[in-house]
């Protein structure tokens, strides 16, 4: 039996994992918050892997346990600075870690297709729009930025975050990005390509949470069945 804990365990992402890694026979070893995360450094007892869906906050604590107990990580963490992001790729030289700002498998699909229609629709404008409950802290989403870099890989193109005031017509090749915050939305996200007297919207919605906890627990089993590398969702979950 695979052992785990989870990091931000008492939020209502970290209580719905902990659900899922006993209903998928995991023995859960502890879950740690902001009141005892601490205890990640030198005495949290080791597990297999770590899920980890706190807070960038807590980022060097959970570098610390991986790196004294070896344990594979999960990060669904949004928020990272890039510098961040470049610590948990750096992690991957010794441990098995995965990063996904979303763990839905129709979101990963989302992102291959809006990769192959920003290829087929080269030149036309683009729109991302994501939507989320009136409790999400960081804009844009993790997700809408994955959107953004499946249309833009090179990040050469201009992003206008939101518009206001007398703006002028459209920069060729910019990207807008716009945020809704409202409600209880549990995460929406629509890519709009606009043509000629023609529109193409590719389109996620999330009914609820359960859908990205069901990905990240199944990102742990395969995870634990790879070798030490770091992994995106779609290449550890398609590849």
């Amino acid at each position: 039996m695979a052992s785990a804990i989870v990091i931000g365990g008492n939020g209502r992402m970290g209580r719905l994992v902990r659900e899922a890694l006993l209903a998928r026979g995991f023995e859960l070893a502890g879950s740690y918050d902001v009141d005892n995360i601490a205890e990640l450094d030198e005495v949290a007892p080791a597990a297999d892997v770590a899920v980890d869906f706190s807070a960038p906050a807590a980022l060097p604590h959970v570098l610390a346990y991986a790196r004294r107990t070896g344990a594979a990580v999960v990060s669904g963490a949004t928020g990272y600075a890039a510098d961040q992001l470049a610590e948990l790729r750096a992690l991957g030289e010794t441990n098995r870690v995965i990063w996904s700002s979303n763990y839905s498998l129709g979101v990963a699909a989302l992102r291959r297709a809006t990769a192959l229609v920003a290829e087929a629709l080269a030149g036309w404008d683009v729109e991302i729009v994501e939507t989320h409950h009136n409790q999400k802290v960081d804009a844009p989403s993790g997700t809408a930025k994955a959107l953004l870099a499946a249309v833009d890989p090179t990040g050469e193109r201009p992003v206008v975050d939101g518009r206001s005031g007398i703006v002028g017509a459209r920069v060729p090749g910019e990207i807008g990005m716009h945020a809704l915050r409202g409600g209880t939305v549990a995460g929406t996200h629509e890519v709009h390509f606009f043509g000629t007297d023609e529109e193409v919207c590719l389109t996620h919605r999330a009914a609820s949470r359960q859908i990205f906890v069901a990905g990240a627990v199944s990102a742990a089993e395969r995870l634990l069945r790879r070798p030490v590398g770091f992994y995106d969702f779609d290449g550890l979950m398609f590849g």
